[in-house]
C-alpha cells in the first residue's frame, strides 16, 4: 500500500512539472472555499467534509497552478472530474497535525477544523486533501466533489464584509500577494488600536530582506473583525476571554504557543476579503505567538518581543521555513527522522543535501561544519537546527529562525523565501 502511495506521489509531481495548467481555461475569476473536519489519535487521520461554499474574485495565485514549492505537512489539490488532471495544487500543515505529537494524542480522540480556498473551477472537479507523516507517507485521505449546479454549495456574495483597510499597496495591486491581517481580541472600540498594530507588522516584515527588495509585490490589509471582550484567553491564569477567534496561550500546555481552531470563524470573518496569507493579531501583552505554513501566523502585540515575533512566525506561514533553534537535553529529539530530508528548505539531514542550500555553500566550507568555526562562515552546514542538536542541521550560525535577537534571515532563509515569492508571481 506505501509503494502505491509513493507511485501516485510521484506520477502526481511528474505531470505538475510537465503540464502548465491555464487559469482561465480552468477556474472562474471566483474562490471556492472547502470547510473540513479533521479527526483522530496519533496514529490515524480521518477527513470529512464539512461544507462548500463560493464568493466572487480570485485573490490567489494564478501561475504555477499545479505545482508546489515545498512538500508541507498535507496538500490541497483541485483534481478535474473528466481527465483527472490536477489543475491546482497547494501545501500546507495544520494545528491537528501538531496535535498528533502530542502525547493527549495516544489517550483520546480530537477534531480539528481546517478551511482551504481554491479557484472555482469551470467544470466539475475533486476538491481533495491530503495529510502526510514525518516521512512524507500519505497517511490521511479524502476528495470531495464540487459540481456547478450544486445548489448546495452555497453562493456568499452578498455576505457584507468586515470593515478592511490596506495597509499597503502593490506597485500593480491586482497582481500582488494579498495578506490579511486579522484583529482578535481588539473590541469595536479598540480598532483605532489595531490599525496602528497593523501598520507596525507591516514594517516589521518590509524591514527584513527579501521583503523590503520585493515590497512593491505585496497587499497588506487590516480587517477589523471585532471581539465581545478586549483581549485573548490565559488558561494558566484562568483568564478566558470572548474574542472573536476563542485564540488562547498554553496550546498543548506549552505557555508560549498562542494558537485559534476556530478556522470556520477566521474564514467567516474574511468573506469577501481578498486575502491568500493571513496574520493574526492578538490583542495581549503577554509573549507568544505561533505560524503554520500556510495556515496563519499569530502574535501578541502589545509584548516587548512582538515584532521579532511576528517576522519569526511569518517566516513558518509564509516561507514555509523551520525552527533552527535547538535543546541540549534532546528533550524533543525524533521530530523529524535522520534517514528522511525535511521538507522544510531550511533544514537538512544530509540525505539529500543538493536540494537544499548545497550551492549557496563554498567549497572551502566544511560540510558540516565543525561548531570551532561556526565564527568564520556565514553560511555553511551548522549541527542543530528542528528542536534536535544531533543529526540536524541549519544554514548559519544565528538567523532569525533560530534567535528572536538576530537582526535578519540567513541567506538560505532568504533564498527560499524569495522561492515562494517567485511562485505566486512568476510563470
Amino acid at each position: 500500500m506505501k509503494k502505491l502511495c509513493f507511485i501516485v506521489l510521484f506520477l502526481a509531481c511528474i505531470f505538475s512539472a510537465s503540464a502548465a495548467v491555464k487559469f482561465e481555461e480552468s477556474f472562474r475569476d471566483s474562490t471556492l472555499r472547502a470547510d473540513f473536519i479533521f479527526s483522530g489519535m496519533h496514529d490515524c487521520s480521518d477527513i470529512s467534509l464539512r461544507a462548500m461554499s463560493h464568493t466572487p474574485g480570485w485573490a490567489g495565485r494564478r501561475v504555477n497552478l499545479s505545482d508546489i514549492p515545498w512538500h508541507g505537512n498535507g496538500q490541497v489539490s483541485v483534481v478535474d472530474s473528466l481527465s483527472g488532471d490536477t489543475i491546482y495544487r497547494q501545501a500546507f500543515s495544520s494545528l491537528f497535525q501538531e496535535w498528533q505529537s502530542t502525547p493527549e494524542a495516544k489517550v483520546s480522540p480530537m477534531a480539528y477544523e481546517a478551511s482551504y480556498i481554491v479557484p472555482l473551477p469551470k467544470r466539475s472537479a475533486y476538491v481533495t486533501v491530503e495529510l502526510f507523516n514525518t516521512r512524507r507517507e500519505r497517511v490521511g485521505h479524502s476528495s470531495a466533489l464540487y459540481r456547478p449546479d450544486d445548489i448546495l454549495v452555497a453562493d456568499r456574495g452578498a455576505v457584507k464584509p468586515h470593515p478592511y483597510t490596506y495597509i499597503h499597496r502593490a506597485a500593480n495591486p491586482d497582481q500582488a500577494i494579498d495578506i490579511a491581517i486579522v484583529a482578535e481580541g481588539f473590541t469595536k472600540g479598540e480598532m483605532k488600536k489595531f490599525r496602528k498594530e497593523a501598520q507596525r507588522t507591516v514594517d516589521a516584515i518590509f524591514s527584513h530582506e527579501p521583503f523590503k527588495s520585493n515590497k512593491d509585490k505585496f497587499n497588506f490589509i487590516a480587517v477589523e473583525l471585532p471581539s465581545q471582550e478586549s483581549g485573548v484567553s490565559v488558561p494558566r491564569e484562568n483568564k478566558w476571554r470572548r474574542s472573536a477567534l476563542s485564540s488562547h496561550y498554553d496550546t498543548f500546555y506549552s505557555v508560549r504557543y498562542l494558537t485559534t481552531s476556530a478556522i470556520f470563524a477566521l474564514f467567516d470573518g474574511l468573506t469577501n476579503i481578498p486575502f491568500e496569507h493571513i496574520i493574526i493579531l492578538a490583542n495581549s501583552p503577554t509573549y507568544g505567538g505561533g505560524g503554520i505554513y500556510n495556515t496563519y501566523t499569530i502574535t501578541s502585540t502589545t509584548n516587548p518581543k512582538f515584532v521579532p515575533v511576528t517576522v519569526h512566525e511569518f517566516g513558518h506561514s509564509f516561507g514555509g521555513l523551520g525552527d533552527e533553534y535547538f535543546y541540549d537535553d534532546d528533550l524533543m529529539s525524533g521530530s523529524y527522522p535522520l534517514d528522511i530530508e525535511p521538507w522544510e528548505p531550511n533544514i537538512t539531514t544530509l540525505v539529500d543535501f543538493d536540494s537544499k542550500w548545497k550551492a549557496l555553500v563554498p567549497d572551502s566550507v566544511p560540510t558540516p561544519t565543525p561548531a570551532a568555526e561556526w565564527e568564520k562562515y556565514p553560511i555553511g552546514v551548522f549541527e542543530g537546527a528542528g528542536y534536535s542538536s544531533r543529526g540536524l542541521y541549519r544554514p548559519a550560525d544565528r538567523c532569525r529562525m533560530r534567535d528572536n535577537d538576530w537582526p535578519g534571515f540567513c541567506p538560505a532563509c532568504i533564498e527560499a523565501i524569495e522561492k515562494v515569492i517567485r511562485h505566486h508571481l512568476e510563470d
